[in-house]
């Protein structure tokens, strides 16, 4: 039986990014979500521009369903993109486990993914790998520390986010992602005391070729994940919407309910993400994303590079589906040896990424403190 890849909400946002390039590269797949209809459609388009591969659609509720499917098409890796992940359980993945299948998703719940380590044991007994996180945080966010790790006695912080692009601002998870905790208290980042609030700490960053874009703080897997793995005793994470006016919205919102006002934001998604699309008109379909690191050279002399990945044409989108793409590729060929069930950190290398969007409108720009060009 030829290997397969089941996308769970395969016609999604991140879904049909991760549909696309997989076809590209030959490798058969499986387009499931709870419509029918639409996961035709997609794999109908999918099959006139690949019809080379082997592409199938199929009806799938993953609260009901997924064992059953499962058992029947023996799909060699699931990538689940069905969030949101934050008061989600391990249900899809323990029934991949005890079929015997290769385990992805693009989780961004600080906890799902931290504690994904609990199927560890389960997932090594039936020999198959299990990675939560496989999207920009922490998957590219820990290779790009990886890639500079060499440049540093020590690092001692990190100060990073993503800029979205405005027209792609706010699919249902990721947005309802964020309601979960806008103005409410998050816990401190590992190895710190003081808590921080969802959607607060409003600062600017300013981007090449980008310009200034406004940022505000979220709770992401990275701030348990890194310290501990680099050494960081400082660590923050931001997110900015492309529209001024949305972003100072959401700020003001926060603080509404960080006064304490009952607002029952996440029950509201769908109407506050359709009242979102109305500013799709100031929409400059750039994104990116920065890291500043700061630390002390081999040297011992203090030094801070920061690095951009710049995207443009709405290519912004592909950036968090890449580490799911390279490792699900990884395991269909037979090239990742790896088994147990951890978090994506350091899985997934820098020029592994960059060669997986090399012919995407996204460019890396890296500055240093102290002059040097970086190769």
């Amino acid at each position: 039986m030829q290997k397969q890849v089941l996308i769970l909400g395969g016609y999604g946002n991140f879904g049909k990014r991760i549909a696309h390039s997989l076809c590209k590269a030959n490798v058969a797949v499986i387009i499931a979500g709870r419509s029918l209809c639409k996961a035709e459609q997609f794999r109908d388009e999918l099959c006139k521009q690949y019809p080379e591969v082997l592409i199938n659609a199929i009806a799938l509720d993953v609260a009901q369903e997924i064992k059953t499917q499962l058992v029947h098409w023996q799909p060699t890796v699931v990538i689940n993109t069905c969030g949101p992940f934050q008061m989600a359980d391990y249900h899809v993945a323990l029934n991949c486990i005890e079929c015997g299948v290769h385990y992805l998703d693009l989780a961004d719940g600080r906890d799902f993914v931290g504690g994904i380590g609990l199927l560890d044991k389960a997932a090594k007994a039936n020999n198959v790998l299990v990675v939560s996180g496989a999207s920009s945080v922490p998957g590219l966010s820990s290779a790009v520390l990886e890639h500079f790790r060499g440049e540093f006695q020590r690092m001692n912080s990190l100060q990073f986010g993503i800029a979205t692009v405005q027209k792609f601002s706010r699919g249902y998870a990721t947005a309802k992602a964020i309601l979960t905790y806008l103005g409410k208290p998050c816990r401190p980042p590992f190895g710190e005391e003081q808590n921080f609030y969802g959607w607060q700490g409003l600062h600017s960053i300013n981007y090449p070729e980008m310009g200034k874009r406004w940022m505000s703080l979220c709770d992401v897997p990275d701030l348990d994940l890194l310290p501990p793995r680099f050494g960081l005793k400082k660590i923050s994470f931001s997110a900015g919407m492309e529209s001024n006016l949305l972003h100072w919205g959401m700020w003001l919102v926060s603080w509404l309910v960080r006064l304490g006002l009952p607002l029952s934001l996440p029950k509201h998604t769908r109407f506050l993400t359709n009242i979102g699309h109305c500013f799709d008109w100031q929409s400059s379909d750039d994104s990116g994303m920065h890291m500043f690191i700061k630390g002390y050279d081999l040297h011992g002399n203090p030094l801070e590079i920061k690095w951009f990945l710049l995207a443009k044409e709405a290519a912004g989108p592909y950036i968090p589906t890449v580490p799911a793409i390279v490792l699900a590729k990884q395991l269909v060929h037979g090239q990742l040896e790896l088994r147990g069930a951890l978090p994506c950190v350091s899985l997934v290398s820098l020029s592994d990424y960059l060669a997986e969007i090399s012919d995407l409108p996204i460019k890396m720009q890296v500055w240093r403190s102290d002059g040097l060009s970086m190769a």
